[in-house]
């Protein structure tokens, strides 16, 4: 229990986004079952990827979680102290998509409103949840034919997701740093030596998917935290560092990132979105607790 008598806020109890501060869980438990990139530890899915994306200047450019249904990113954002960043951002967003040909949506989900674009059989489900002082995105893209499922499972692996805002000043929409783990550094420095030896390398490796057709192997649920000291669990998420791909700049640009980052005046104070969990049946604490329900309602 916590000091005032209320109940600890853990992760597994699919209630996140997290901020750090507001954690009983410390961030050494998540070792094994969480990305940890600095201003954002993501829960990893077992029987799934990691992937470093490379911008043209050879610098890590996103971090995704490539399943068989699809890959999902999450970044965080600085944003001002009061609340509804995101609100205006989807309002951005969505246009910048429609103006790109895309066909785009705005549907309610359990944090707030969520964009949806659709293009070339693909789609892409952007979904934005404000928190103190930052803002969180998750982007869920696949196959049009999975993308309820990618809904579903973006949704699970963002209930789980703990943002480390950190105390450094950052103008709103800004993202927040991100520090990739010593093992996934050095697979990217190694890369990038590779890719100014031969600019053609980093494209399309021989072990990296193509696009939006993710491995075609099973996802058995999220990896729970590691309560040993016997190394890396099988599938977690040091596991899982250790046999990233990276590859070069993506085709894709990704339209969040220039309306997040547009910055401009602070938007209006509005409602933060809240709900309780659409699931709340007892769970004990696991940092897999989210991604199985998600495949127990598959």
């Amino acid at each position: 229990m916590a000091q005032d008598g209320s109940e600890e806020l853990r992760v597994g109890q699919a209630r996140g986004p997290y901020d750090l501060d507001a954690l009983a869980t410390r961030p050494q438990e998540l070792e094994n079952s969480h990305l940890d990139l600095g201003s954002v530890l993501v829960p990893v899915v077992e029987g799934g990827q990691v992937t470093v994306e490379m911008s043209e200047a050879h610098q890590p450019q996103n971090v995704y979680l490539v399943t068989p249904i699809g890959r999902i990113s999450v970044t965080a954002f600085a944003a001002p102290k009061s609340p509804g960043m995101w609100r205006e951002v989807v309002r951005e967003l969505a246009g910048s998509l429609r103006d790109d040909g895309a066909t785009t949506s705005v549907e309610d989900g359990h944090w707030g409103r969520e964009v949806v674009a659709e293009t070339d059989g693909v789609t892409h489900r952007f979904i934005g949840v404000d928190g103190p002082r930052w803002l969180v995105r998750c982007v869920g893209s696949g196959p049009t034919e999975n993308a309820d499922d990618l809904a579903r499972l973006s949704r699970a692996v963002l209930a789980e997701t703990v943002v480390r805002r950190g105390s450094e000043p950052f103008p709103p929409r800004d993202p927040l740093p991100i520090v990739l783990p010593p093992v996934l550094a050095e697979q990217v420095a190694a890369a990038q030596q590779q890719m100014f030896a031969d600019p053609a390398a980093g494209q399309n490796p021989q072990n990296q998917p193509p696009q939006n057709q993710p491995p075609q192997a099973p996802v058995a649920g999220a990896v729970p935290v590691a309560t040993d000291e016997s190394g890396p669990v099988a599938g977690g998420a040091l596991d899982q560092v250790a046999h990233a791909t990276v590859y070069g700049e993506n085709t894709y640009r990704d339209h969040a990132d220039a309306a997040v980052a547009d910055t401009g005046d602070e938007p209006p104070a509005t409602e933060a979105p809240t709900g309780p969990a659409e699931d709340d049946d007892p769970q004990p604490p696991s940092s897999g607790s989210a991604m199985q329900r998600f495949l127990r309602r598959r």
